[in-house]
């Protein structure tokens, strides 16, 4: 019986594992925490985002510049797909006024468990065996077998052989839950060809920070039914609605999420990342001026406003934090800056607060099976690859998707083998 080693217990590990295993291969997989799937849980604390129900081709474009690398995974095992999955768990689904698809009971620990379940007691083919507070520390010497590998466990130091070597360690995101990026050492001092770990669906500092006044009073306070844009050219990068959330020294939430690859990007390139936010998109800039003139009488600004148009609260405080007190007078320039906000954002937060991290294996160290060209027997999988998307989904989606390819090559590389 042909044997594999996958490190890592993480969606794109287990799904690799059940691939093999069902497929008769003796699989022992491998974990630094003392249990698998803890970043999986975490994700499902609001509610296990699951997928997206959107059409394939919307899909697909999430990956962005990586959408060429991503779609082929998605092809093989999309939305549909992993629906389908979980209901073969026994899980049921239901797709949310979103879009977004959720496990029936919204929990992420009963699916987890379903999983684990059939793993270790398959109906077809072998049981995954699970080794736990293992972390992978590279190959035993640069000479040697690319099957024998190195961990350290609390015995001491483990060596492992066997047929193939699937790696599935996740990004740099996160990192008390596993995935802190130790594998890019091991791998680069093999010649394979990585991409800084940084940030992605993460949040940003504002340039300066905010005053004290406003970090105290609003951080953490959310802004809803706001339009968020990023200018560009010809035309406008990114312009969407929805919500965000003041932090302590700038912004982050979905709103921020879904820009954050070209935030990071326009930060990386010029040093900073300007955008613009209108508090009031269901109003025409017109009726917006038109309020804002409005005689006041006696009424303070802060009054009138809420009054006239319901500005208050943590818009009003945006309003004020970035408008003069000796401009409160203007008009005209108060009604522009309702519709269009300005902030800069001169930093990314650090890529351990991240959702998710961007960087990793670059696809050109990897075959169409995620093989490494260079490491013939060892395959990648999920986040350690130079993909990112928005959440939404699409990360768990393709992460899982990932682990089904990588598992197909590694069993279409033990069939040539044999």
């Amino acid at each position: 019986m042909p044997s594999a080693t996958i490190v890592g217990g993480g969606p794109a590990g287990l799904m690799a594992a059940e691939v093999l295993a069902m497929a008769g291969v003796e699989v022992h997989l491998y974990d630094a925490m003392p249990s698998v799937g803890r970043k999986f849980l975490l994700a499902g604390k609001g509610g296990l985002n699951l997928t997206h129900s959107e059409p394939s081709l919307p899909f697909e474009a999430r990956y962005g510049t990586r959408q060429a690398q991503v779609a082929p995974w998605l092809q093989s095992f999309g939305a549909g797909a992993l629906r389908e999955w979980a209901h073969a768990l026994g899980v049921a689904t239901f797709v949310g006024s979103s879009g977004r698809v959720f496990p029936a009971d919204m929990k992420a620990a009963p699916l987890l468990r379903a999983w684990l379940h059939r793993l270790r007691h398959p109906q077809v083919g072998s049981a995954v065996q699970f080794h736990m507070r293992h972390r992978w520390t590279g190959w035993d010497a640069p000479d040697d077998s690319l099957q024998g590998v190195r961990f350290d466990t609390p015995n001491g130091p483990r060596q492992v052989r066997s047929d193939l070597l699937l790696l599935a360690l996740g990004g740099a995101s996160w990192p008390q839950l596993g995935s802190d990026g130790a594998w890019v050492a091991p791998l680069r001092g093999r010649g394979v060809a990585v991409a800084p770990l940084v940030p992605s669906n993460c949040g940003f500092d504002v340039a300066g920070g905010w005053s004290p006044h406003f970090a105290q009073r609003f951080a953490g306070e959310p802004l809803k039914s706001v339009v968020l844009r990023i200018a560009g050219a010809p035309a406008v990068a990114f312009e969407r609605k929805g919500e965000f959330v003041a932090t302590a020294t700038g912004v982050e939430g979905s709103l921020v999420y879904a820009a954050s690859a070209l935030l990071r990007d326009l930060i990386d390139t010029q040093g900073h990342a300007d955008l613009t936010i209108d508090l009031l998109p269901d109003h025409v800039p017109d009726r917006v001026l038109a309020q804002v003139a409005h005689p006041r009488g006696s009424r303070s600004l802060s009054s009138h406003l809420k009054s006239r148009l319901g500005i208050d609260g943590i818009k009003a405080g945006l309003l004020f934090e970035v408008v003069p007190r000796a401009q409160w007078s203007d008009a005209a320039m108060l009604a522009r800056t309702l519709k269009a906000l300005p902030l800069r954002l001169s930093a990314a937060r650090p890529v351990a607060e991240a959702i998710s991290s961007a960087g990793g294996i670059a696809f050109n160290a990897l075959d169409a099976h995620l093989m490494l060209r260079d490491c013939p027997s060892v395959f990648c999988a999920g986040e350690m690859l130079d993909w990112e998307a928005p959440t939404g989904g699409y990360l768990l989606t393709a992460a899982m998707a990932s682990g089904r390819v990588a598992a197909d090559g590694a069993l279409r590389y033990l069939g040539a083998a044999s």
